[in-house]
């Protein structure tokens, strides 16, 4: 078979799949664009302050991709977040002195309707990165500092997308 030949039969598989996920009811998640369902839902939760550096972080990072109550509504959602925040050492050299530090962030949320108290969605999110220890105490905690930073950034990806995809099933939706 000819190269030309072999991407022409794998363009028309990747057609006919593409056909026929239209018909087995696959819808994107954001169909709308800013206008649609699932970001106008999404527009209608306000973040909880949580508490600490990591609750800071995971606040704005959620904000900043939820975006704010659109002027003259009121949020029809609260979400309320507990961070554990926790820094272990793995490595230890010779001289009982720690090599390596693994930091991992996890969240337990809960998602409130304002309207009657009900908790519609409870779940957990989290992720962990691996920290270098060097001699220098200045590096060590930047390393960690950066760390927090990548992990709240990434706790609140995984926030987000569960949100969406809940209320993107959620017939009650706006």
């Amino acid at each position: 078979m000819t190269r030309l030949a072999a991407r022409g039969l794998a363009l028309a598989a990747a057609g006919a799949a593409l056909t026929m996920l239209g018909g087995c009811g696959l819808k994107p998640l954001y169909a709308g664009g800013s206008s649609g369902a699932v970001a106008s839902a999404l527009s209608q939760v306000e973040v909880a302050p949580i508490e600490g550096k990591a609750g800071w972080l995971v606040t704005n990072a959620l904000r900043d991709r939820l975006g704010a109550v659109p002027a003259g509504q009121s949020a029809r959602y609260r979400l309320q977040i507990k961070l554990d925040d926790e820094i272990t050492g793995l490595a230890i050299r010779r001289d009982d002195s720690v090599a390596r530090e693994r930091r991992t962030l996890r969240a337990r949320y809960q998602l409130v309707e304002l309207d009657n108290g009900g908790v519609v969605l409870d779940a957990t999110a989290g992720s962990d990165a691996g920290i270098d220890v060097v001699g220098s105490d200045y590096a060590t905690i930047a390393a960690e500092s950066t760390a927090l930073e990548r992990l709240a950034e990434r706790v609140a990806d995984q926030i987000l997308m569960r949100l969406a995809v809940h209320v993107g099933r959620t017939p009650s939706a706006p």
